[in-house]
């Protein structure tokens, strides 16, 4: 007789292990093997009868079972929920990278082929502003460097209550390229509706007020109207007040995610937003698409799905570069995110005719599924997930969900050195997407769960204002202090991990 003893732990994964082996090798020395049960003569019920209830346990029998129970799946479903995260984030970043790299090949191929620039249609730029007094002369004045043989630019004040018309009227007064409007308050799509009303021509570019264009902006959105299916091109945009944490974070959110979505869902048609900060429209697409609505808080979410479901085709332009004035405090920050988040969702629902539906093609098959599993679905879930890694490193095994978070962490890093690349950014920079892929995403959670308690309960809001400090500046470059203590961070949470696997393995 053979006693293979387990003291529990590790040991007992051992010992199953190597039964094979121990199995295999005395059948073949002759060897017979037998049960417990056969020796004695008994059967498996005598020897491993059923218990029976006390009924003395009352009530706390059955409760702890279920308590039992319930642990057992509650921390099975969390373990899946935490590996489907993991395994859907990293299928999807790898996705939008290749998407991205090819469309920018594909790109370059088509500039060389297929744009002719020796006529470029006339240009209304549109510009909507409410309590922007900070910003408005200075998006003006960098307007009016546009490079660009013909174009005009429409200041729509939409009612503010600081002297935003007032300090406008008062600099550009019968400049014979401006149109100074203004109107009682009635939002951003109304500002922009009445502008675009106003427009003498053909094409409009459509910009924020606290943003200002690289000279070269407007040539570079109008070169990708090649043919009449054109009906929009997004423009990039970036931060152009890095002052503080705050504004660095959002800088890397919009080359490593924003901009880097855009290029990747160009290859497809599937652009879900034309960003406000910058787009171009053929107004006949904005016409046929029945104009901004006023019935969600991301009117240029909702413009861009009606243009796609017209069967216009929506291009992404990495050439046409605009800087914006990215919130510079936590509370602005939130307050701003939460607008977008809300906003989607109500785009979302309003255009969810479109999911699934092959008639919209890769926009009803790809950018709406998109939208509702990476968007708002996943992200209520990525708590669970965060919570079950940290319990995790705290088990018998950490390393195992370790492994798939550094995976994904690998990952997401080198996808982010491919954006940086792409446009041509600092890449000192990257240091700041260790704490920020750590930190950014629990504030994102608090502005996604906000919003969909907000869209539950079918509230609406306006378009809000954020505080403007007027510290945006074309070349992107803001203060350029160093942040040491994210950094330490940063390097502490790579080296925390990189110790438990080697604690590990060694």
């Amino acid at each position: 007789m053979i006693l293979l003893h387990d003291a529990g732990g590790d040991t007992r994964e051992e010992t199953v292990k190597a039964l094979p082996a121990i199995i295999h090798y005395f059948k073949s020395q002759g060897y017979q093997f037998t049960t417990i049960a056969d020796v004695l003569g008994k059967t498996k019920d005598d020897l491993m009868p059923p218990i029976k209830p006390d009924p003395s346990t009352g009530i706390f029998g059955p409760a702890y079972d279920v308590f039992i129970h319930g642990y057992y799946y509650v921390n099975w479903a969390l373990i899946y929920i935490f590996l489907s995260a993991i395994f859907l984030a990293i299928g999807r970043i790898v996705l939008i990278g290749i998407l991205a790299v090819r469309q920018r090949s594909v790109d370059k191929n088509s500039k060389k082929l297929n744009r002719n620039t020796d006529v470029m249609p006339a240009v209304s730029i549109i510009v909507p502003a409410y309590n922007e007094e900070v910003n408005a002369v200075a998006t003006i004045q960098s307007l009016l460097k546009t490079d660009y043989p013909s174009f005009e630019i429409i200041f729509v004040d939409d009612g503010s209550k600081d002297k935003t018309f007032e300090v406008v009227e008062s600099a550009y007064k019968g400049n014979p390229f401006i149109k100074i409007l203004t109107k009682p308050n009635g939002g951003k799509a109304s500002a922009l509706n009445f502008g675009i009303t106003h427009a003498q021509n053909d094409f409009v570019v459509c910009i924020d007020a606290d943003t200002q264009l690289k000279t070269d902006a407007v040539y570079q959105l109008m070169t990708y109207f090649t043919d009449e299916e054109i009906g929009a091109v997004a423009g990039t945009v970036k931060v152009g007040n890095e002052t503080n944490i705050i504004t660095r974070w959002q800088s890397i959110e919009y080359i490593t995610a924003q901009n880097m979505d855009r290029r990747a869902f160009d290859l497809i048609n599937s652009i879900t937003v034309v960003p406000g900060a910058i787009g171009a429209f053929r107004k006949s697409a904005i016409f046929r698409a029945g104009g901004f609505t006023y019935d969600t808080l991301a009117e240029d979410c909702d413009l861009t799905m009606r243009i796609l479901k017209q069967g216009y085709v929506v291009r992404n332009c990495a050439e046409a570069i605009a800087y914006t004035e990215a919130p510079e405090t936590i509370n602005m920050l939130l307050k701003q995110r939460f607008r977008w988040s809300f906003g989607v969702m109500q785009s979302f629902w309003k255009n969810r005719d479109a999911l699934f539906n092959k008639k919209y093609k890769f926009f009803g098959m790809v950018g709406m599924p998109n939208i509702l599993i990476f968007q708002i679905i996943l992200p209520l879930f990525s708590p669970l997930a965060d919570l079950m890694m940290l319990f995790a490193l705290f088990g018998e095994k950490p390393e195992k969900m370790l492994l798939y978070y550094v995976a994904f962490v690998v990952v997401d890093f080198i996808v982010g050195i491919i954006a940086f690349r792409m446009e041509k950014e600092d890449y000192k920079k990257l240091i700041y997407i260790i704490p920020q892929r750590f930190m950014w995403r629990q504030l994102m959670y608090y502005v996604l769960f906000k919003s969909l308690r907000k869209a539950l309960k079918g509230e609406l809001s306006g378009w809000g204002v954020l505080k403007r400090t007027g510290n945006v500046k074309v070349d992107g470059s803001g203060s350029k202090k160093a942040q040491p203590i994210y950094m330490v961070i940063g390097v502490a949470i790579i080296a925390a991990i990189v110790y438990l696997l080697y604690k590990h393995y060694s």
